[in-house]
């Protein structure tokens, strides 16, 4: 049974691009929106994993969870999902940059 499932891409190359638009629709540039069996959810998470380079992808479909949605992840970001008792919360981790720009002691 399709349901729908987000995918939100940062700095990925053109052709996954090209590849997960023939499944689902790019409302703006990076994010997809469709609806899909959970086998093809699945297939376009490979593809995506396995070609994202330096680039991160987020992946959010249902799920039965207490939220009734699941998060996956790939490549580097500030925003880590982390579990909490069951329930997904987002970890903010440090910007690099941030520490480059403070003075020193």
């Amino acid at each position: 049974m399709p349901s729908m499932v987000v995918i939100a891409t940062t700095a990925v190359p053109a052709h996954l691009r090209g590849a997960l638009s023939r499944w689902t629709s790019e409302v703006v540039p990076g994010i997809f929106v469709g609806s899909v069996s959970a086998r093809v959810r699945d297939e376009l998470w490979l593809l995506v994993t396995e070609v994202v380079g330096n680039g991160a992808a987020v992946l959010v479909h249902p799920a039965a969870t207490e939220q009734g949605y699941a998060i996956r992840t790939v490549g580097t970001r500030r925003r880590v999902p982390i579990d909490f008792d069951g329930l997904t919360l987002i970890r903010m981790t440090p910007n690099p940059k941030a520490k480059e720009l403070q003075s020193p002691p």
